[in-house]
């Protein structure tokens, strides 16, 4: 069996499990939720196997007595066991008792939230952290601080971030050979339609069509694009669209499977211009968004390792925005921060991301496919940080270059590598 890495979610189950009888990790299947919560747990309950799922349909009391820390995986498949443990954190059970997973929101939900009781914190695929390329040298968490210590010197190029992208962050699937990597991406893409589709309640008529607005979807990866839009781009030229009720569920569908994970629009309290309302889409992977799109590491680079061209480049910057954001929410929940993004309903200032800590400290982030950064780069954040006036506690571009350096102007320059939680 492989050595457990640790992941950033870990510094705060640390936090959190000596306080707490009950946290329920949630995210997409394949993300690494159960090796993360078997490396605290002493009894374990998967629920996908049926003896065991019986035995808590008959007995459910089972988990009052099981040796502590216990671990109820996939608890989504008999909800009846949130409310069990709901009651068993109500009659004072232990700090640390109960740790859930769920890789899906039940089609049946639980009589109670759970709400007070029963913590939830997000699980995500690997941050580029996590992923162990090169060792990070400047936190996101000193960044909120207003206290960063910008330096460092990656070793990365182009080529390596592209591998990154296609290679997904899904542990069970990153380290393999390319073409069963590849097959095992397909293979995770059909079952969510033929399977996951049909446990969550919602039978498919036409998976052809689910399967063209997946992809029209990953192709509008990292923008605000409308689901009309999105919809168009599936079926293009064709009178009989499915109706917008269907495309709302499929949308609704892979939301409950934790596998859409957009980022809200940034609405600040004391509004100095108005800003847009839309989310900025994005897969929980950027590979899944790839594979979809039939986009691999030949499709976007020359063998020397330069982009084909413009319209490459394009789509590549998506999937490296959605690289980022996939790293910047992970490391963002470690350190009690929210992420948005910020539009102006007119369009002239896009920031890529704005990030809001627990303190009210407020950052901004572009993402820049470059090895180089200029005045042009970073126009957007020098126009927010004026009217901000002051409050604004740092701002930073996120780019494919060699060095981590602060500029003269005070914006931070930082290669995705080199940055952490």
């Amino acid at each position: 069996m492989a050595e457990y890495r640790r992941r950033v979610i870990d510094s705060e189950l640390d936090e959190l499990v000596p306080g707490a009888a009950a946290i329920s990790i949630d995210g997409p299947k394949g993300v690494g939720k159960t090796a993360t919560a078997g490396e605290r747990a002493r009894t374990v309950f998967r629920l996908d196997d049926q003896s065991v799922a019986e035995l808590l349909r008959a007995a459910p009391e089972a988990i009052l007595s099981a040796t502590a820390p216990v671990l109820i995986d996939e608890w989504q498949r008999m909800p009846s066991i949130w409310d069990a443990v709901r009651r068993a954190v109500d009659n004072g059970a232990e700090p640390g008792r109960y740790l859930l997973t769920g890789s899906a929101v039940p089609t049946e939900l639980p009589v109670h939230s759970g709400a007070g009781r029963i913590l939830s914190l997000r699980m995500r695929p690997l941050a580029f952290e996590e992923r162990q390329r090169e060792r990070a040298t400047v936190s996101l968490a000193q960044i909120l601080s207003g206290n960063a210590e910008i330096s460092g010197t990656s070793s990365l190029k182009l080529v390596d971030y592209v591998e990154e992208i296609v290679a997904s962050g899904f542990p069970g699937i990153r380290e393999l050979p390319a073409r069963l990597r590849r097959a095992q991406l397909d293979s995770y893409i059909t079952r969510i339609v033929e399977r996951d589709f049909p446990e969550q309640g919602r039978q498919v008529r036409r998976p052809k069509t689910l399967r063209s607005w997946m992809s029209a979807y990953a192709a509008a990866t990292a923008t605000t694009t409308s689901y009309a839009k999105i919809l168009d781009l599936a079926m293009p030229g064709l009178s009989n669209k499915p109706a917008k009720q269907t495309t709302m569920a499929y949308r609704d569908v892979l939301a409950q499977l934790w596998l859409l994970d957009p980022v809200a629009p940034w609405q600040p309290r004391n509004a100095f211009t108005r800003f847009g309302a839309t989310p900025k889409h994005f897969l929980a992977d950027p590979a899944l968004a790839a594979r979809l799109l039939g986009l691999d590491e030949q499709r976007l680079l020359n063998s020397n390792g330069t982009l084909i061209g413009p319209n490459d480049k394009t789509q590549l910057g998506s999937l490296f925005e959605a690289l980022v954001g996939l790293s910047l929410r992970t490391y963002a929940q470690a350190a009690e921060a929210t992420v948005s993004h910020l539009r102006t309903s007119k369009g002239d200032h896009e920031i890529d991301f704005i990030l809001h800590g627990e303190n009210g400290a407020t950052a901004a982030l572009e993402v820049k496919l470059d090895r180089r950064i200029g005045d042009s780069d970073i126009k957007h954040l020098l126009w927010l940080r004026e009217h901000m006036r002051g409050e604004l506690t740092d701002a930073a571009v996120i780019y494919t270059g060699e060095y981590a350096y602060r500029r003269a102007d005070g914006i931070a320059v930082i290669p995705l590598s080199l940055l952490g939680a």
